[in-house]
């Protein structure tokens, strides 16, 4: 079993299904899907193993990095080139009391 993200035109994933496993090798699997839904189809993996992100719905799948990167929470966050995750300016604090980011002021809050 395997899990396929479908494309809109912008790239941006709007379905992800479970299709068949790509270890299958009588068929291109993501050509199959494409030519099924007649929309773009991509592999996704819970695990990262393929294009770096599970897919979710929202997600952009950016072809030149060959990942998949989810909604930038703010506009303050900076994109890791090695994970495609969105990284706030400043590290959250490492205790273990629970945190929410404060984007006009750019820190951390405690709650």
């Amino acid at each position: 079993m395997a899990h396929y993200a479908i494309l809109n035109s912008n790239s941006e994933v709007v379905q992800v299904i479970v299709g068949k496993d790509e270890t299958d090798k009588t068929e291109n699997w993501e050509q199959f899907y494409e030519n099924l839904l007649n929309q773009v189809c991509r592999r996704t993996s819970y695990n990262g193993n393929i294009r770096k992100n599970y897919a979710g719905i929202g997600y952009i799948y950016d072809a030149q990095r060959d990942a998949f990167i989810p909604p930038k929470p703010y506009v303050s966050w900076v994109l890791n080139e090695q994970t495609c995750l969105w990284e706030p300016p400043i590290p959250a604090p490492s205790d273990l009391a629970a945190y929410r980011w404060d984007e006009s002021q750019l820190t951390w809050v405690a709650l």
